[in-house]
């Protein structure tokens, strides 16, 4: 069965300036590595709709969808925080980028295909219930981990997310839901300086030194995050994919390699075989070294699609 590969040009319009690590060249570049491997055609392409005002408000607060909308300015920039900017087409690009997760949760429940990804931008994982902040707007991952629960009645999922930072807003969002669970990992202490205060027996973080490789991070996996997941029995994995603990990449300090990525992919899908038919939706998290971040994208969707 096929992967989506879910995306669309309006991600490409947000634009927080020529300096900034989150740009519109990263899709670029995951198409671009794609295509020079041979893989995109062998997924199946899908335009992102806009995720509706009911989508949103599972997770994020009316205020804080309203907010969004009032600053959404008509030229320039507008900052919401000193890392987190809008231009005239942000907040179409972020409801596109929600959008592609509810879009894929829907068609791998349905059976359309078996897996999902979405390249899109602004990324998620750190919108809290009330507040956008680092570089992210909507909790894309957790959008569609709710539309899976409310909409298509699941009863237990998983969100997996081995972003260099803590997904914050992803915790904030389901702490006190005991029908998700999270599994992470993240530099430590680094921004949001976050993850210690929120661990228990469904907040499974873990934190790894600045300058950890493959191996701790192997070492963690094996050690809190199957053991966590074998017990919880997920009926379909979200996985927050962000690629910015690359050794290349120099917005953060930890060394892992294209080979961390798809062997921890490789541990994801063996938890979805086993006990969720399959049924994984990965979205695009962090990752701002260009060539590194194809070729780790490449390395993931490789053993997500079995291609």
């Amino acid at each position: 069965m096929s992967t989506a590969f879910i995306t669309h040009s309006d991600c490409l319009l947000h634009d927080m300036g020529d300096h900034h690590p989150e740009q519109p060249a990263r899709l670029k570049a995951v198409e671009d590595q794609l295509i020079a491997s041979g893989l995109m055609n062998w997924l199946q392409h899908v335009d992102a709709p806009l995720a509706r005002r009911e989508h949103l408000e599972r997770v994020h607060t009316p205020r804080h969808i309203a907010s969004l909308e009032r600053s959404a300015p008509t030229t320039g920039l507008v900052h919401l925080d000193p890392d987190t900017a809008m231009n005239p087409h942000t907040l179409t690009a972020a409801l596109r980028a929600a959008g592609a997760a509810v879009l894929a949760t829907d068609m791998v429940i349905e059976g359309k295909v078996e897996s999902a990804f979405c390249n899109v931008r602004p990324p998620g994982h750190h919108a809290e219930r009330g507040r956008a902040m680092g570089f992210c707007l909507f909790n894309n991952v957790a959008v569609a981990a709710a539309h899976a629960l409310e909409a298509h009645g699941l009863e237990r999922v998983a969100v997996v997310d081995f972003d260099v930072h803590h997904g914050n807003g992803t915790e904030d969002i389901f702490r006190d839901d005991p029908r998700v669970l999270m599994v992470s990992t993240f530099q430590h202490p680094f921004y949001p300086y976050s993850g210690l205060e929120g661990r228990s027996d469904r907040m499974v973080n873990v934190p790894l030194a600045a300058y950890s490789s493959g191996r701790e991070f192997r070492a963690a996996v094996v050690t809190h995050w199957m053991p966590a997941l074998e017990e919880f029995r997920p009926e379909m994995l979200f996985v927050s994919a962000g690629f910015d603990a690359h050794r290349e990449d120099d917005m953060a300090m930890l060394n892992l390699v294209e080979d961390d990525y798809a062997w921890v992919t490789e541990r994801i899908k063996e938890v979805a075989d086993r006990y969720a038919r399959g049924r994984i939706v990965s979205t695009l998290e962090g990752g701002y070294a260009l060539h590194a971040l194809g070729r780790s994208v490449t390395a993931h969707l490789k053993v997500i699609g079995e291609l």
